[in-house]
């Protein structure tokens, strides 16, 4: 019997699934008896893969659901998911024609699965992408108060931001309280700020948004935080390497890291400047002392050991 890949289409009210390699498709609804009704179809088939599209949130309770049932469940990235239709040339944009190109997508790639976040780690994840939005806001704010002069929007300016600095404070409280309240998470945060460049900031988005830290090697961990670089060759041409996809706010938050580790940091300073030296754009070189840190911040992990620069 082939291998069941099922590939499922999320949307605020219904959840569209696509069946490989049989090509059947159905629909239920996106509520506890829907999903129900879906875990006992899909536990009469040989599953091998479960994918599910990351749809701005929709999909979290599903792909909980299902994993909580005991199927093989991914979040497969969306952006991915429209550049592999583009290269079958299905531009048509319906869901059943998603839920079957998610499908046919996780059967061409075999993402891994990996185990989804528990409510805990769930919990810290959204706290620490609603402190980045506050922290977007403040700085939207601030931005906007140099371009008026009326002093009413001042004033009104002034307000939200100090509103805003308010919540701040209180999710950085709240952040604090639930990683110090974890014994766990309190010995990887000490570990990853026991490297400097990494303060309590930069060590929860990591403890929050990517829980595989210390449990991969350096290369798939680069990879997740996009931070893994993309080589295009073809013959005897070489155009230059970018990287990309994984992880956006890990990248964002390692990417800050980096410009503090290349300052403070004497092991990454002279990492950087050796780069430089050597010819390489300053942004070029920051982004590889953002790849040196996250693999020097997965060992500690690993290896349960605080940051000694002879490691280095």
């Amino acid at each position: 019997m082939d291998a069941v890949i099922i590939g499922i289409d999320v949307s605020k009210d219904r959840l569209d699934v696509a069946v490989r390699p049989d090509g059947e498709t159905f629909s239920v609804s996106r509520t506890g008896g829907g999903i129900d009704e879906l875990i006992e179809r899909l536990k009469l088939c040989a599953i091998k893969l479960v994918a599910i599209e990351a749809t701005g949130g929709f999909e979290t309770v599903v792909a909980a659901g299902l994993a909580g049932a005991g199927l093989p469940v991914v979040v497969v990235n969306p952006a991915q998911v429209r550049a592999f239709a583009q290269a079958l040339g299905k531009r048509a944009k319906t869901d059943p024609i998603d839920a079957a190109v998610i499908a046919h997508f996780a059967e061409a790639t075999n993402p891994q699965v990996r185990p989804l976040p528990d409510a805990t780690t769930q919990l810290l994840a959204e706290l620490v992408a609603r402190r980045r939005q506050i922290v977007e806001m403040i700085a939207a704010e601030s931005q906007r108060a140099r371009h008026i002069s009326a002093a009413r929007l001042k004033k009104s300016i002034a307000r939200l931001r100090k509103a805003l600095e308010k919540e701040l404070a209180e999710l950085d409280d709240d952040i604090s309280d639930h990683v110090r309240g974890s014994p766990a998470w309190a010995e990887k945060e000490d570990l990853l700020a026991s490297v400097p460049g990494i303060g309590p900031t930069i060590a929860r988005t990591l403890i929050a948004e990517l829980p595989e830290l210390g449990s991969l090697d350096r290369r798939q961990i680069a990879a997740l935080a996009g931070l893994a670089p993309w080589t295009r060759q073809s013959g005897k041409w070489r155009g230059k390497s970018f990287i990309g996809g994984g992880r956006s706010s890990v990248r964002r938050v390692l990417f800050m890291g980096a410009l503090v580790a290349a300052r403070f940091n004497p092991v990454f300073k002279q990492f950087r400047d050796r780069l430089v030296a050597a010819g390489k754009p300053k942004l070029v070189a920051i982004i590889a002392v953002a790849r040196k840190l996250l693999t020097i911040l997965n060992a500690i992990l690993r290896d349960r050991r605080p940051w000694q620069p002879k490691v280095a």
